[in-house]
């Protein structure tokens, strides 16, 4: 089973060879990962064009971070497909293995799992914890989602449903994987395990102006699905993260 991972950059010179490395040092044998770089203007290219683990590149201006994923999904090839971004890592060298376990019963279309925050300077610490859990009907509707950086589809399924929609620049992950799941219920597996660690301080969480904006996206987005929420879904959708800051997690 081949695994694409995409990867999308921006001046990520102080960053990307963690990301790198992490993907690299998957013991899953068969692993396309591609490079969507935003035309940066650090040395982010030159530390990508040197990694032989790097088997697609492409460098040019985008339209932001979902169309550079867009990007990357049409020049996927794997059997599955996932994303880490140049301010993440996997947790540990085995996860696309069990991603690939997961995938071996062949009526699972996506699968998804944990993550952890960790300060940006300091990896080690954990600042937030975001547990998942397995997907049951009208969980969007309450602003739950899962952690996208851990979410894996398999390629057939973007072919069928589409891509990131673009009107939604900050919460198209949210919009996308409620597709999936909700609108168009495709069987998904959740492993409760840590897969992806994440810096703090990404584009949907860097400010409380970009929370706002980003959640009333995420509003806007379900009722374009014509999911019955109500005005109160955007203090859930907040009120809903606070424990993440309390859990712990359990690497064993």
């Amino acid at each position: 089973m081949k695994i694409s991972i995409i990867t999308v950059c921006y001046n990520s010179a102080a960053t990307i060879q963690d990301t790198i490395t992490s993907i690299a040092n998957q013991d899953h044998p068969d692993i396309e990962h591609i490079v969507v770089d935003g035309g940066s203007k650090d040395e982010t290219l030159t530390i990508v064009k040197s990694a032989s683990s790097v088997t697609k590149l492409i460098s040019e201006q985008d339209k932001g971070i979902y169309d550079a994923m867009n990007k990357g999904l049409n020049l996927a090839n794997g059997d599955v497909i996932g994303f880490l971004n140049a301010d993440d890592f996997y947790a540990d060298d085995i996860v696309l293995t069990q991603v690939s376990i997961a995938f071996q019963d062949s009526s699972v279309q996506a699968c998804y799992a944990d993550l952890v925050y960790v300060d940006k300077s300091d990896t080690s610490r954990i600042t937030r914890y975001w547990k998942s859990r397995p997907f049951c009907a009208g969980l969007f509707k309450k602003g739950w989602m899962p952690a996208h950086p851990t979410f894996f589809a398999r390629r057939e399924v973007y072919e069928q449903f589409g891509n990131f929609n673009l009107n939604f620049p900050r919460q198209a992950d949210f919009e996308l994987t409620m597709r999936f799941l909700e609108i168009h219920q495709i069987k998904s597996v959740y492993i409760p395990k840590v897969w992806v660690r994440m810096r703090t301080g990404g584009a949907s969480n860097n400010s409380i102006k970009g929370i706002i904006k980003g959640n009333l996206e995420a509003y806007r987005a379900c009722k374009m699905h014509n999911l019955q929420v109500g005005p109160f879904f955007i203090i859930k959708k907040i009120f809903s993260r606070i424990p993440q800051f309390f859990s712990k997690p359990d690497f064993n």
